[in-house]
């Protein structure tokens, strides 16, 4: 367990000194989010015959932005003292107020999670990432690069601040709790199944912990009837699956990542269906994109968030700033999918919706579906 912990931490300093070298951007869709898009399920959607022979770029997006909670007003049982998994080691702490929450993360899932508790409605502050519709208008807390603004929290005067430690200076978190506020850190992992234990630990945290229970079942049963269908639109022959890769762009401080094993991105090509081709060369975390390494993947399909791809030029100034990602099959099929940063690998509340989205971009790339 704290292997993994560690490993969490030291993926998440990566992600966020990445980030602190260009600032932050919210994708114009998910900051408006109200739009309810009308579109057929998965399952009446026809299979193409041969994903690898569709051409151009696609975009991911979600049909209903929106946070459902899985009840309104949740009876809570407070006090409540549950293990705060600090960096420098696990904490006993006791929460005993929750009337104003200040819930931050570097995807905003953990926002999500407790809007999805039924509890939105204490959110006092924000996240940059957090832009679900009911949230996006709080107070920011976060600056560039995700990085914690102290006075700002404590201007907001929260009783309850919930993180996971991948936004920070994590000691300036920790030293919150100087002032009175009480500080948890909830451990998470990119995956569907964190997504379903995140809900469980904020749900404890918040004593609400049946709702909590709710909402992880929830997340996992939506998560496996969309993988479901995600498969009969996938190729059913091994060898006849896409090949693909996730690349984390920032093109205005020349940052060019490759995502592997423990990133998430493996979890998100495994559930669309594909090879995982970091994983297929044993790439773990993230890993600095070489010219070798592009070609040696030579990936049918790319995954990136869009305002990653933005900061870039788009394809177009992607295959002419790195040639060797133009030579890849996915770089001669201009085969690009992306998705708003702030959704893409959130794994919360609304993880099957966002396979949804990926599945309709990279297997259905028609604007009606």
């Amino acid at each position: 367990m704290k292997l993994r912990r560690l490993l969490v931490a030291a993926l998440a300093a990566a992600a966020l000194s990445l980030s602190a070298c260009a600032p932050a951007a919210t994708s114009h869709s998910e900051a408006a989010g109200q739009v309810v898009i009308d579109r057929p399920p998965l399952s009446e959607l026809a299979p193409v015959p041969d994903p690898r022979s569709l051409e151009g770029p696609s975009t991911a997006v979600l049909a209903d932005a929106a946070v459902e909670p899985v009840v309104t007003d949740p009876a809570q049982s407070l006090p409540v003292t549950v293990t705060s998994h600090d960096i420098t080691g696990d904490v006993e702490v006791t929460v005993t107020d929750t009337s104003r929450i200040i819930a931050m993360d570097l995807s905003g899932s953990l926002a999500a999670t407790v809007w999805g508790l039924g509890l939105g409605g204490d959110l006092v502050g924000r996240d940059v990432s957090t832009t679900f519709p009911g949230a996006a208008d709080l107070p920011v807390v976060t600056g560039s690069g995700h990085t914690v603004n102290a006075e700002s929290i404590i201007g907001l005067a929260p009783t309850l601040v919930i993180t996971d430690g991948s936004i920070g200076p994590v000691d300036v978190v920790q030293q919150l709790r100087d002032v009175g506020i009480t500080v948890v850190f909830v451990e998470r992992s990119a995956s569907f199944a964190g997504a379903a234990d995140l809900a469980r630990s904020v749900g404890d945290v918040l004593g609400v912990p049946d709702a909590g229970e709710q909402l992880a079942q929830r997340i996992a049963s939506e998560v496996d009837q969309t993988r479901a269908q995600i498969a009969a639109l996938a190729p059913e022959a091994a060898a006849d699956r896409l090949r693909m890769v996730f690349l984390y762009l920032r093109g205005t401080a020349g940052v060019y990542y490759l995502f592997g094993s423990e990133s998430g991105a493996d979890q998100l090509i495994a559930a669309l269906g594909g090879v995982d081709v970091a994983g297929e060369l044993g790439w773990s975390g993230m890993q600095p994109l070489t010219d070798e390494a592009m070609v040696a993947a030579d990936p049918d399909l790319i995954l990136v968030m869009t305002a990653g791809l933005e900061s870039v030029g788009g394809v177009d100034g992607l295959l002419a700033d790195k040639p060797a990602i133009a030579l890849t099959a996915a770089g001669q099929h201009r085969r690009f999918v992306d998705m708003a940063d702030g959704q893409i690998l959130s794994f919360g509340p609304r993880s099957a919706g966002v396979l949804d989205a990926l599945a309709r971009a990279v297997y259905a790339p028609d604007p009606a579906s």
